[in-house]
């Protein structure tokens, strides 16, 4: 009898999960979508349409992440004291916004230079909305399941967002073919409306009188996890932007494939083991996983053949998918609920800063010491994740 309670309050409590999370998700996917669809087509409107070096175009992608990383701390401010429903909803209506500067830089009858600054502020806007919904999201996820289940709150949204990712840019781009970059601009004005519509209905969490706290104070707190998801993230942007290019230069068919299986086992991951940074803590579940990246990044490194990298690939995959909301586990651990939302933005801060500085510095490394020096430097990225780890537990032990 105790046995069949026990595996019907079990069964309770995952509806609950399930119930507080799924319209959450929803919002992260329509949302995210919406940011993805522009991403493979903007470098063609900025080079071919408008007449500008590719230069110009990568500068008019990362205004994006420029916007994102130095306004985290603000949304998360947000969602603390007004409450992260408000800053759901605040971030929706900007990333529509963002696309409706898009359809004016697509159509208005402007001057190159004008239709450039209209899609800079479009890529601005976009910055600043997706603070405030990841943010907001992610604390209101957190509140509605409650603190123990920090890192499944993470991964699933964090599922939600990469599958987005993966979904929007060949959408864009079936869009941008049959519509031209107008159509894609209208999606982009269209999808985050959607889910604004979603995000009216849940219960909201009301926002906390909270003193005012210095950027550094919060950063303090989490800055050692923080630089955990840094030093993992960087090798999976590394091999994102060019694992195919390495393939390229060996003569080995089958990069997209080893990209899918990065992307199936990083989800597969999440999918099943997303429980276990709750259950078994943050610390722990992050070791082992940084531990088959590493493992991963040296099999690439070193591998003779497509076959042997499509499984370092795989090796990758797995290990970075539970970094993430392990070690947001491990950010949460020690901050004051009135604190979340701006700890929660700013631990993300680190993944957006991975991402800028790693573009650049790999194909840096690659142009001076080959493709496959990459994965090596992933390597050691992953070691200094390690330390780090180190660091964050005497942090807890203290």
């Amino acid at each position: 009898m105790t046995t069949i309670t026990d595996s019907r309050d079990l069964a309770a409590r995952e509806y609950d999960a399930f119930a507080g999370l799924a319209p959450l998700v929803f919002i992260i996917f329509c949302s995210f979508t919406a940011i993805a669809m522009g991403l493979p087509v903007l470098s063609i409107e900025v080079h071919e349409h408008l007449g500008f070096g590719t230069a110009t175009a990568g500068l008019v992608i990362g205004a994006q992440s420029v916007a994102t990383v130095l306004t985290r701390h603000f949304a998360g401010t947000l969602a603390d004291g007004s409450g992260p429903k408000t800053a759901v909803l605040l971030g929706l209506p900007l990333t529509a916004l963002g696309g409706l500067a898009h359809f004016a830089a697509a159509l208005l009858p402007a001057s190159p230079w004008l239709s450039l600054a209209i899609l800079v502020l479009g890529r601005l806007l976009l910055g600043v909305a997706e603070s405030l919904f990841l943010t907001g999201t992610m604390s209101w996820g957190i509140a509605r399941l409650g603190a123990q289940r920090t890192g499944k709150v993470m991964a699933w949204q964090g599922i939600a967002m990469y599958a987005a990712i993966g979904f929007g840019a060949p959408f864009g781009l079936a869009v941008w073919r049959q519509f031209g970059f107008a159509g894609v601009a209208i999606a982009t004005i269209l999808l985050p409306l959607v889910a604004a519509l979603i995000a009216i209905a849940p219960r909201a969490v009301p926002g906390m009188a909270i003193e005012r706290v210095p950027f550094h104070r919060v950063v303090a707190l989490i800055w050692r996890p923080g630089l955990v998801l840094g030093f993992a993230t960087a090798p999976f942007a590394a091999m994102a932007g060019f694992l195919a290019l390495d393939y390229g230069s060996k003569g080995w068919e089958g990069a997209g494939l080893a990209l899918s299986a990065f992307a199936a086992s990083y989800i597969l991951v999440r999918l099943f083991f997303a429980h276990l940074p709750d259950r078994m803590g943050g610390l722990r579940v992050a070791c082992v996983s940084l531990i088959i990246e590493c493992l991963g990044q040296i099999v690439l490194f070193a591998a003779p053949s497509a076959t042997i990298a499509f499984l370092g690939a795989t090796l990758s995959g797995i290990g970075f998918s539970l970094v993430f909301p392990a070690m947001g586990v491990e950010a949460t651990r020690r901050v004051p609920s009135a604190q979340r939302g701006r700890a929660v933005g700013n631990f993300i801060a680190f993944f957006d800063v991975a991402l800028g500085i790693t573009g650049p510095a790999a194909g840096l490394l690659a142009a001076t010491a080959g493709y496959a020096s990459i994965f090596l430097a992933g390597a050691i990225s992953l070691g200094l994740a390690l330390l780090a780890l180190l660091g964050t537990a005497r942090m807890r032990a203290a």
